[in-house]
């Protein structure tokens, strides 16, 4: 009898070990944007982290690189919790200078900026989130040039995609990250007010990841499931969006359901806890980690989207 306990003793440590270990094979990266003012850096929980995105570090009209508020001081903290950090370029809104700057003439001056960035600032690699018109002729090259310099130094080289266009991005640039970020969301918004919707359902991270490992041929291991921590509003006084934390304050028990419907109007679409958890477990079995936009949108305590993340993967 006392064998036996012993032998289950040993065998749930080894399970307890086994679990701690595959945690850093799973990625969670998060992104921030600061808007405006520096982040409180002590409401961050980077221990919940594998890696930060820092959107966005981006060009101005002489190719000069734009630092967001606090960066250093983000780079510091995170570090103290060994969480990798990477420099994020790009991003959703239109930056007007990329078309000209990765113009063969002016990409290796803004490549030995990019480099020169990550090592004053101790960055551990660029992501680059270039979407729409950003993603041109010269867009292969940039990832080339980038990736030549950067691996040598052993930093990381990620992208952010969705996949609504991946046809336009080829198979060489796929084959220089390090892994990609898929931002499984914004199927659709504000831009289409007559096509309310879930603009982040399970289905479609389903197929995204379909698209990604059957037809683009990538390993699960270079892939990230992007969860949002937003919603979407329609017909509501709340204006376009929420952050999923202005969501939870404003109507009690909604970090439990998908949308909202206020007793003004309209509706709210995002994801809560459950199809948090449950797109968790899929990246689990088909992905190499989980991406979210962005950190300071989540709720703090126990209605926390990234706690209800590692939660789910057992750390």
């Amino acid at each position: 009898m006392l064998r036996s306990i012993v032998q289950k003793i040993y065998l749930l440590i080894f399970l307890i070990m086994g679990s701690l270990a595959a945690f850093p094979q799973f990625r969670v990266i998060g992104y921030i944007q600061p808007w405006g003012e520096a982040p409180d850096v002590n409401k961050i929980a980077f221990d919940k982290l594998t890696h930060l995105n820092i959107a966005f570090v981006n060009p101005d009209s002489l190719g000069n690189l734009v630092l967001p508020q606090g960066m250093d001081t983000l780079i510091a903290k995170a570090h103290q919790y060994k969480v990798t950090v990477l420099a994020s370029i790009g991003g959703g809104s239109h930056n007007p200078y990329y078309a000209s700057l990765l113009m063969d003439a002016k990409r290796p001056a803004l490549i030995e900026k990019f480099i020169q960035l990550c090592i004053d600032h101790n960055l551990d690699g660029i992501d680059v989130d270039l979407e729409g018109d950003a993603i041109d002729k010269n867009y292969d090259k940039l990832i080339t040039d980038l990736s030549e310099v950067l691996k040598p130094k052993d930093k990381l080289l990620t992208a952010a995609f969705a996949t609504w266009n991946a046809n336009i991005i080829s198979n060489a640039a796929l084959k220089k990250f390090d892994f990609i970020n898929i931002m499984s969301y914004d199927q659709t918004g504000p831009w289409r007010p007559n096509e309310p919707g879930q603009h982040s359902t399970y289905i479609k991270a389903e197929e995204d990841l379909n698209y990604w490992i059957n037809t683009r041929g990538l390993s699960k291991k270079k892939i990230n499931l992007g969860l949002p921590f937003y919603g979407y509003c329609f017909g509501t006084k709340y204006g376009e969006s929420m952050s999923y934390n202005q969501i939870v304050q404003e109507f009690p028990g909604s970090e439990q359901q998908d949308m909202v419907v206020p007793n003004n109007g309209g509706i709210i679409y995002y994801n809560g806890l459950p199809t948090i958890k449950s797109k968790t477990i899929l990246a689990q079995k088909k992905a190499g980690g989980v991406m979210v936009w962005q950190l300071l949108q989540d709720s703090p305590g126990n209605n926390s989207l990234l706690s209800a993340i590692t939660d789910t993967i057992g750390h």
